[in-house]
């Protein structure tokens, strides 16, 4: 996936030097038009380099370092008398320049064999754009995570209160994403509705996006119809489940909401297996309670989750009831 985007915005880059280009030499045609002294120097200036070239390989000149010398101070003679004129016919100084969108990389997307920003921040963006949560990202991230919605009283049989439950799985989430290199853990966060399950998944999602991984969220209905779509018709982009099996990052929401099927358990069991063998990672969440994912799915699935994620269990009074309530 990462090689399409790299390809993707390479072609990008060469369109925007074409453009760059092609604007330039409008505006030295511009100039050309209105100033004629300018072509003539730029003539000359062609001309005066030319001779240098040409006198170096014939060797022809005595003192060719004098020679090379005096020819590079007419030059910047007339660079000196084509900036004036520009400045006196109100253009900047720079105006025939070529202009670039990015001056570190000249719209390269390369300084020194290396990524320029601009490049990764494309990349970045076309993450972001894969992972369905472009626009939610924006309120739901770490910054905005409000513990004021997790009571502090002990709750039902739990050791920790929901506040300190909440305060431990976030401040996990955090490190996690800090640590997302050095590590193959996959989470599963379960619980009963509206206790910040999906937004603490969009907080690891967004901090991952922004450290350029490659990020893809799905509830696990749209996962199944993903699926579907790829395995039986022809019309459809195969592109997708490959992607979902090989994102840096699949987070599979609201497990527990797909067709209860023996068929949507195996394509489950498949994705699952799948980035467990090549150790990719995943977040899966759910509504349910663990007995419940036991009792629903299949052994091959369930042992998949208790053996191989980290689990965290978020329990508390409804989030959505509260924030309707003080509206």
């Amino acid at each position: 996936m990462k090689n399409k985007y790299v390809s993707e915005i390479l072609n990008e880059y060469e369109k925007l030097r074409e453009n760059a280009k092609t604007e330039q030499e409008k505006r030295i045609n511009e100039i050309y038009e209105k100033i004629p002294r300018i072509r003539e120097i730029d003539k000359e200036i062609s001309s005066i380099g030319f001779n240098i070239a040409t006198s170096v390989v014939s060797k022809e000149i005595e003192d060719i370092e004098e020679y090379i010398k005096s020819q590079k101070e007419k030059i910047t003679d007339l660079k000196i008398e084509k900036t004036e004129l520009l400045s006196k016919y109100g253009y900047p100084i720079d105006y025939m320049d070529i202009k670039y969108k990015c001056k570190k990389c000249k719209d390269t997307g390369y300084i020194n064999n290396k990524f320029c920003s601009c490049f990764r921040q494309k990349l970045i963006n076309r993450y972001y754009q894969q992972s369905n949560l472009n626009e939610i990202l924006r309120a739901e991230n770490f910054d905005t995570f409000n513990f004021e919605y997790y009571s502090s009283i002990p709750y039902e049989n739990e050791p920790l209160s929901p506040r300190e439950n909440i305060e431990k799985i976030y401040a996990y989430a955090v490190n996690y994403t800090k640590n997302f290199d050095k590590t193959n853990e996959s989470l599963f966060f379960y619980g009963s509705s509206g206790l910040g399950k999906t937004f603490l998944s969009n907080c690891i999602a967004k901090e991952l996006l922004d450290k350029g991984k490659v990020v893809i969220y799905q509830t696990a209905s749209n996962l199944m119809d993903i699926i579907r779509r790829c395995r039986f018709e022809e019309s459809s982009n195969h592109n997708e489940l490959n992607e979902l099996l090989e994102c840096d990052f699949l987070i599979i929401d609201d497990l527990g909401t797909e067709p209860v099927t023996p068929y949507s358990y195996s394509e489950l069991f498949n994705i699952i297996n799948t980035r467990i063998l090549n150790k990719k990672k995943m977040l899966i969440s759910t509504n349910f309670q663990l007995n419940d994912i036991i009792q629903n799915y299949p052994e091959r699935i369930t042992s998949r989750i208790l053996g191989h994620f980290t689990l965290f269990k978020f329990y508390g009074e409804d989030i959505r009831i509260q924030k309707k309530f003080k509206k």
